[in-house]
């Protein structure tokens, strides 16, 4: 199993730490950003877009960082990451879509200009809106996570690795955050996974 992407994306990190989680033994191999090769034809032939991560299993290519997710879990994490039963993997699947539709955006907004960008370069106003909708729209998961320990229910699931790799650059970045108690005591359980801590908490670039 190999696995294409540079190791601080966020959407590599969903697969990586999926991966870990279940114990799979996977080749890991830099791409994009400072690494390049995203337009090399090999890749393309791959993956069309150009984008990371992207997964080879066997005779398998696939692309999409939750597609990865769901597949690993399905394949080799039935009833762990991938619920057997289907409204509780409908639970998760809800949670994985929401963060990468209703957030995401935000999310770059805010994260692209607060770290990536010089003062000088930085879109301030842009930061901003993202920043207020992030604080607004967390607040729909802590209370989720009020009734739940987890995202994805009563268990750690794959409901919970989008909106996680989001998290760590969130709680360390953010020093005005809002009090969202459900969901800091959902990022410190998180945290206590020494998956999430060797995938995910790693230097912020």
């Amino acid at each position: 199993m190999k696995v294409w992407g540079r190791k601080d994306s966020t959407n590599v990190k969903k697969v990586l730490w999926c991966a870990d989680e279940l114990g799979l033994d996977v080749e890991h191999q830099p791409l994009g950003g400072r690494y390049g090769g995203l337009d090399e034809p090999v890749y393309r032939e791959m993956n069309p877009n150009g984008l990371i991560p992207c997964l080879q299993d066997g005779d398998l290519v696939l692309w999409e960082s939750n597609a990865i997710v769901r597949y690993l879990g399905a394949q080799y994490g039935a009833g762990r990451v991938y619920a057997s039963d289907p409204k509780r993997r409908a639970g998760a699947d809800k949670w994985m879509d929401w963060t990468s539709t209703t957030l995401v955006g935000a999310y770059k907004d805010w994260f692209i200009n607060r770290v990536r960008r010089t003062a000088e370069t930085r879109d301030s106003a842009a930061m901003e809106r993202g920043l207020r909708f992030l604080r607004e729209q967390l607040a729909v998961a802590d209370q989720a996570l009020a009734s739940q320990p987890y995202l994805s229910g009563d268990d750690f699931g794959m409901g919970d690795i989008p909106l996680g790799c989001l998290s760590y650059p969130w709680f360390e970045l953010d020093d005005q955050r809002p009090d969202l108690p459900h969901l800091e005591a959902w990022y410190h359980r998180l945290a206590e996974r020494p998956a999430y801590r060797h995938r995910v908490m790693i230097e912020i670039t």
